[in-house]
């Protein structure tokens, strides 16, 4: 047997070739200069003569985005690699950066709900509902009882919609092949029918104003969402029998990238990031604001913290926004849809408030201050796609590369509210 660093003897060579015993061949063990061994098998050996080399590797620094699709939109992470093992992730962000923040203190206060549809763009229901609670906060402004069930209805639908796109995505990430993708396209379409018959948009809905909603529901629009109800019951039960305990989706996600709650509440995480962690911390219940005072429902919540709790807390999160859907039709009433406020609003100088609101991605507040102009002398968004994005480091590092396009797919972020 001949020793590392030594020229190997030339064996003999036997007709038929190499032989090869791996019934006797020793533990791979790694070395310490790295982590890719080479297994000689020499002609005329048995496998007690085979030996393993470790090679030195040096770890090797890869960008992944900004585009990329599984970084979900203009996301950029520089990411340090030993083999596939992550040692060090850097995100970079501000590729979609577009000024929202300073935009709006040129804007008077109604012309400001257009630029919240687009922050995070598939939940542009919610993002209304945040900056039109801040500014009745610095008008001091009672919202009518029917304006406050519409808006907690169209935030619940908007809740299923933006949920049904994460589920979706992340089985994406998880090379699904786009059919768990498609159901939940196809459920999300029907939302956007009723949002049209609402306000005539889908996705930029721009449906909310200080005060209360735009436009009371048309008559068409109740049978509608029954109809939409009775279907989604079937539709949505035929995608948590197909993926809810399919077994390639729980030894991918189980016990992957776990966050602790300690570590989730230091870094102000929050929304079903935070809930997958333990935490049944839910603005809707904790401060509750329009209808949710009025509406009974539960806070899923799990104890891991891996991937897997953070796709199932989404999945019954949704069964919970149905339920208030249904709610909400049950307690409605006829009555105005908007307090008497003028179309161009000046709250009294150096008034200041905090809206805030539970989007589906967690903690979504605007900040407004007045100098007593027709627009905020300061305007700051607080959201959540950018704070939950601040654990990305502790979630990916003794990782694998594969790994990490499903814990970013757990997370659920949207850019557009990441950089605004």
């Amino acid at each position: 047997m001949w020793r590392e660093g030594e020229n190997p003897p030339n064996p003999p060579l036997r007709k038929g070739g190499f032989r090869r015993q791996f019934r006797n061949l020793p533990p791979l063990q790694k070395g310490d200069q790295g982590g890719i061994f080479v297994l000689l098998i020499l002609p005329g050996y048995r496998g007690k003569n085979l030996t393993t080399m470790p090679i030195k590797t040096e770890p090797m620094t890869v960008n992944i985005g900004p585009q990329h699709p599984s970084t979900h939109g203009v996301f950029r992470l520089r990411v340090t690699f030993d083999g596939e093992e992550i040692l060090e992730v850097e995100p970079i962000f501000g590729y979609l950066h577009r000024g929202t923040e300073k935009l709006a203190e040129e804007r008077n206060y109604t012309q400001i709900v257009t630029l919240t549809d687009r922050l995070d763009y598939v939940s542009s229901m919610i993002n209304n509902q945040a900056y039109c609670l801040a500014v009745e906060g610095l008008l001091g402004v009672e919202v009518p009882q029917r304006a406050k069930y519409l808006r907690t209805l169209t935030a619940e639908l908007q809740r299923v919609a933006s949920h049904l796109m994460g589920i979706g995505f992340f089985l994406q990430d998880l090379g699904t092949l786009g059919t768990p993708l498609m159901y939940a396209f196809r459920s999300r379409e029907r939302i956007l029918d009723l949002f049209e018959m609402l306000c005539g948009a889908r996705i930029t809905v721009s449906y909310m104003r200080p005060g209360g909603v735009f436009f009371d529901a048309p008559d068409d629009f109740w049978p509608a969402l029954d109809q939409f109800l009775k279907d989604f019951e079937s539709e949505y039960k035929e995608i948590e029998q197909l993926i809810l305990e399919n077994e390639i989706v729980m030894v991918r996600t189980r016990g992957v990238s776990l966050l602790p709650l300690d570590v989730a509440i230091n870094a102000s995480v929050s929304g079903p990031v935070l809930r997958a962690s333990g935490s049944d911390w839910d603005w809707r219940k904790m401060d509750p604001y329009d209808a949710y005072d009025r509406m009974e429902f539960d806070i899923p919540t799990a104890t891991g913290g891996d991937n897997y709790d953070r796709f199932w807390v989404r999945i019954q999160e949704i069964h919970q926004s149905i339920r208030m859907v249904k709610q909400c039709i049950q307690q409605i009433e006829p009555g105005p849809i908007r307090a008497d406020v003028p179309l161009i609003l000046r709250p009294p100088g150096g008034a200041e408030a905090y809206g805030r609101v539970e989007a589906s991605k967690g903690e979504l507040a605007f900040y407004l201050v007045s100098d007593g102009g027709i627009s905020p002398y300061r305007c700051k968004v607080r959201s959540p796609s950018l704070i939950n994005l601040t654990v990305t480091e502790h979630l990916l590092v003794g990782w694998k590369l594969a790994d990490m396009i499903v814990t970013l797919g757990s997370l659920d972020i949207n850019m557009g509210e990441v950089d605004r």
